[in-house]
């Protein structure tokens, strides 16, 4: 697609949407996944192997995608390696490390409102220390309401429990790691081929991720392994190469916020479709759930009406 189609609003807010909509799916079906590939959901290690199985096919994925797109093998150039393992590094590897952790150490609750936050961190670190664009009020504004419509959706009493380093810190820590990479794939992405820092930065991050879950003790459950469990990690992989290939296109030809406030449907999206995928509707359909919906809109709306007249 050329440069100046992605960057019309239209068109990129239905790709993030479509984004959105692909990473909500993500997560009814890695619960799912956990039970197909009978997978203790105490069990971090096994989690964090199942994760780097996933991102390493999604590599594979998004390299043999490539390729046939090139017409050449989608290999990155000797310069371009540090690139892809810094990318790796905070886009897979210390994210969903510290997401995991962390999460097996807080609740499902409180991490989503954190892990909400990094829309708000990722336009923070674009504007303050990357200097990629300007902080401005309205940015401010949409990413406050974006973030209300998140508590609005997760309201629950676990959200004033204690607040725990391994558990509420390590979210922290991973919403950090994802903001950061965001704004590095928006500086790479200038003079290197996005797809290529996609798959081989999930091929690298997949392949440290599984040595680790197995170093420390992570396992399947292998004879219960069917197609059904081998077509869900497909599918899973298919999210990450899929969602992030787009989502590294909008963010090289877009300003980092207009893309970024679109993550605040990631949360609302999951709600959805654990509703449709899981019979998980006590929390989807509910007065919370439509305020969290014209809150987080009004937010991307916002940002995006005010993004190009305060970035010219």
């Amino acid at each position: 697609m050329k440069s100046n189609i992605l960057q019309k609003t239209p068109v990129a807010a239905l790709l993030a949407l479509f984004c959105s909509a692909l990473w909500g799916s993500a997560f009814p079906c890695v619960k799912i996944g956990y039970e197909l590939f009978g997978i203790d959901k105490a069990s971090t290690p096994s989690i964090i192997l199942f994760a780097g199985v996933r991102f390493f096919i999604a590599g594979i994925m998004v390299i043999i995608i490539g390729s046939i797109m090139r017409k050449k093998p989608l290999v990155p150039k000797p310069a371009e390696i540090p690139k892809v393992m810094l990318l790796s590094l905070f886009q897979t590897i210390l994210q969903y490390l510290f997401f995991y952790i962390g999460l097996a150490n807080t609740s499902g609750v409180k991490s989503s409102v954190i892990e909400g936050m990094s829309v708000f961190v990722c336009i923070l670190v674009s504007a303050l220390i990357f200097r990629l664009e300007k902080l401005t009020i309205a940015k401010i504004a949409g990413c406050i309401l974006g973030t209300a419509g998140i508590i609005a959706i997760n309201l629950d009493s676990s959200l004033v429990s204690d607040i725990n380093f391994t558990g509420d810190g390590f979210i922290l820590i991973s919403t950090v790691a994802y903001a950061i990479s965001s704004v590095l794939i928006k500086r790479f992405s200038a003079d290197t081929d996005t797809m290529m820092l996609s798959g081989w930065q999930f091929l690298f991050g997949g392949t440290v991720m599984s040595i680790i879950g197995l170093l420390l003790g992570g396992r399947f459950e292998y004879g219960n392994i069917g197609v059904e469990a081998v077509l869900m990690l497909m599918y899973l992989a298919f999210i990450s190469a899929c969602a992030y290939s787009i989502w590294s296109l909008l963010l090289k030809y877009n300003p980092v916020s207009k893309i970024a406030v679109f993550g605040f449907m990631n949360p609302v999206c999951g709600v959805l479709l654990s509703a449709v995928l899981l019979g998980e509707t006590e929390q989807a359909f509910r007065l919370e759930s439509a305020a969290a919906l014209v809150l987080i809109s009004a937010g991307i709306f916002i940002v995006n009406r005010f993004n190009e007249r305060s970035d010219t």
